[in-house]
């Protein structure tokens, strides 16, 4: 489904307003108020249209809208026909306004329901809120409807409603040729009995967390860290940044197995030291290029860039070569696309250039396409410069990259591949000091807002900063804002950092919960490691403070990524002197001190398809599930990291349907971890499901 329609409602009618609202009941004994304005559209203004009902959409085909006798209660229901569309949508919907939109409360959850028949696949539940600074804009889409030949209801929980919003209007769009008859149309709050707070007995560990490190050491020097869907992990070094490996031809790989904590050297065959890697949509995982050589001792060359391609498989735990790429890279960036090709940029050519090449894999082939069949701006964009899938599937760079300045104009850019345009973002600050900041697509996927923050220069070696910066995707003209500026830490031996001083080399790790972990980073260019961990909430847009750090410094090459049992596994760091650190640490955020978790019982199916309704079992009532995408992290980079909600039903027999998403370009095809949340906020285990 286009993302256009998700952001876009054009009136067409005019309506006539309706009488305040009912108040929700929260917590109630009395039967839940609904808290829609003509839900049964029995009352019409002069031109016999539905009161508080509007028809909405965008784009261009043959529709028609009616107000029928066939209805499921009453006397009146609303037939929306298409006959041809090439692009967009139409809407049954509640009128934007004050009168008629129902009232909502931040943080609350409410079930929305309604009768309908339909002779298309194409249609959704969508919703819009109101923010009480920013106006209407869309929220999310919640729930496919199947074909029904006769009246069928249907009702979908909604995600907490986000911080600033008073109102909410929702109804069903339809994207395709077909007919959808609705009636009685149902909204009322949902929102548990908040328990009673959980008796940790913990100590610091209930509000800051708790680190570990393993009694075993990661036996290579890897710098790209992956969490496989079997819960295994790959560690992979090439040569580790050590010129006398790569002189001896040794390029190593390990493979850690957090349920027993062993670790297994695997044969590597190429020196995939500052690789790209991402996962593909069959759950193997595509390295790309690395280091064909080091900078020769008479400066004739630098780094230079391979053009070989591998991929990994987690079951047999071994590499196989693709084709070539069609240009060297070293540090190129890996996205997946909603189709599952993976677009790749930048990096170092085979002669130490920056490269200008963009390079395709395609997923129908399982192979890299020839020059001629990839669009080309010839642009150069840096080193791993992160590069995120936003929902109309265009591509968002960050600003985050590796070594030195950020590329021309304001640093941060929006990448059309069909239109082959690159369009400058405005507002990221200090643009040249995001040398190894990171990035995020913060949860849910669905909002489309991006994180960065910190960073440096490695060739200028400022102190890094405390910067971070906010951007809102689904804005008609995207542009930076000013976020909140990282928490400082200390400094080796417990010297306070002071005045502006923050940190590059930073990690972060989207959790179940819903918050963004921050941790790990240096003040300068492979030195001075800053201890320093804190918790990012995206619906506050605020940092919490004073986490639990992790003792083992974590600076270049480390990486911190999301375990399936919900614990942040950290790994690397590679100071100036040539020593690599090999001690692992584990990570257990403050919700595993909060009681029992959640546990995932059944799961119906483990192959999902776009737009499907897939039930669970779960052993206590939840307020959320959510899937994660898998990490693939190396250099405080990993731009395929999402977080996508999955808007519930829950059933009378006690078990609960969660609905994905129409949209591929908000959850690449591939594995993902099924995470459920209860009312404490505590997740469960993570169960694997394959998206396609």
């Amino acid at each position: 489904m286009n993302a256009k329609r998700r952001r876009s409602a054009v009136v067409l009618g005019t309506v006539a307003l309706l009488a305040p609202m009912l108040t929700a009941q929260y917590a109630s004994a009395a039967p839940p108020a609904n808290l829609i304005s003509n839900p049964g559209f029995e009352k019409v203004d002069k031109n016999n249209w539905p009161q508080c009902w509007e028809k909405s959409g965008w784009g261009n085909g043959t529709f028609s809208y009616q107000v029928v006798t066939d209805a499921h209660e009453g006397r009146k229901a609303v037939k929306l026909a298409i006959d041809g569309v090439t692009q967009g949508d139409r809407k049954t919907m509640m009128f934007e306004s004050g009168a008629c939109a129902p009232k909502a409360t931040p943080g609350h959850q409410y079930d929305l329901s309604l009768w309908y028949k339909s002779t298309t696949p194409n249609a959704v539940i969508t919703a819009f809120r109101h923010d009480t600074t920013q106006g209407w804009q869309y929220w999310t889409d919640l729930q496919t409807l199947p074909v029904a030949g006769a009246y069928t209801q249907t009702t979908v929980r909604t995600p907490a409603v986000p911080p600033n919003t008073d109102q909410i209007t929702w109804g069903v769009a339809v994207y395709g040729t077909g007919s959808l008859t609705t009636d009685e149309y149902a909204m009322t709050d949902a929102t548990p009995t908040p328990p009673p707070p959980p008796n940790c007995t913990a100590g610091d560990a209930c509000t800051k967390g708790q680190w570990q490190v393993l009694p075993m050491n990661n036996p290579v020097r890897s710098m790209h860290a992956s969490v496989l869907h079997n819960g295994l992990v790959l560690l992979i070094a090439g040569s580790g940044n050590d010129p006398d490996q790569f002189a001896a031809g040794t390029f190593t790989s390990a493979v850690y197995n957090p349920a027993n904590g062993s670790f297994t050297t695997i044969p590597t065959p190429s020196d995939m030291f500052c690789a790209g890697h991402v996962m593909l949509s069959d759950g193997r995982l595509l390295i790309m290029g690395g280091n064909k050589d080091y900078p020769a001792a008479d400066g004739s060359h630098g780094y230079e860039g391979l053009k070989s391609s591998y991929i990994f498989d987690p079951d047999t735990l071994a590499y196989t070569r693709t084709n070539d790429m069609n240009d060297g890279h070293w540090y190129p960036s890996f996205t997946e696309m909603g189709n599952g090709d993976i677009l790749s940029f930048g990096g170092l050519r085979e002669d130490s250039s920056g490269s200008v090449t963009q390079e395709l894999f395609s997923d129908a082939t399982k192979s890299w396409k020839p020059l001629w069949q990839v669009n080309q701006t010839w642009s150069f964009l840096g080193l791993y410069p992160a590069m995120i899938l936003m929902q109309d599937g265009r591509l968002f760079y960050s600003g985050s990259h590796v070594f030195g300045n950020g590329t021309p104009g304001t640093g941060a850019s929006i990448y059309d591949y069909n239109a082959n345009t690159l369009t400058d973002v405005p507002g990221l600050r200090s643009k040249d000091q995001r040398d190894q900041s990171m990035s995020v697509l913060l949860p849910p996927a669905q909002d489309q807002r991006v994180l960065t923050a910190g960073g440096g220069n490695v060739n200028t070696n400022p102190d890094a900063n405390r910067l971070t910066d906010l951007i809102d995707l689904k804005a008609a003209s995207p542009a930076y804002t000013p976020g909140p500026s990282l928490p400082q830490g200390t400094m080796t031996g417990g010297v306070p950092q002071t005045g502006d001083q923050g940190k590059m080399y930073v990690s972060m790790v989207l959790l179940p919960d819903g918050k963004v972990f921050e941790t790990g980073g240096a003040l300068h260019n492979r030195a001075d490691p800053v201890y320093e961990a804190s918790m990012f909430d995206p619906g506050t847009n605020a940092f919490a403070p004073g986490m639990a750090t992790d003792p083992v410094p974590r600076g270049y090459h480390s990486s911190a990524f999301l375990l399936p049992d919900g614990r942040v596994m950290a790994v690397g760091d590679n100071p100036g002197d040539g020593t690599f650190e090999h001690r692992v640490s584990v990570y257990s955020p403050p919700y595993l001190f909060k009681g029992a978790r959640p546990q995932i019982t059944a799961v119906d199916s483990t192959h999902w398809t776009y737009g499907s309704s897939q039930r669970i079992v779960t052993n206590t009532p939840i307020v959320k599930a959510e899937l994660i995408r898998p990490e693939a992290v190396t250099h405080s980079s990993d731009p395929n990291q999402r977080f996508v909600d999955l808007p519930m039903t829950v059933n009378a027999d006690g078990s609960t349907n969660l609905n994905l998403t129409t949209n591929p370009n908000l959850a690449p095809p591939g594995h993902y971890m099924l995470f459920v949340v209860d009312a404490n906020g505590v997740p469960s285990v993570a169960s694997w499901v394959h998206v396609m």
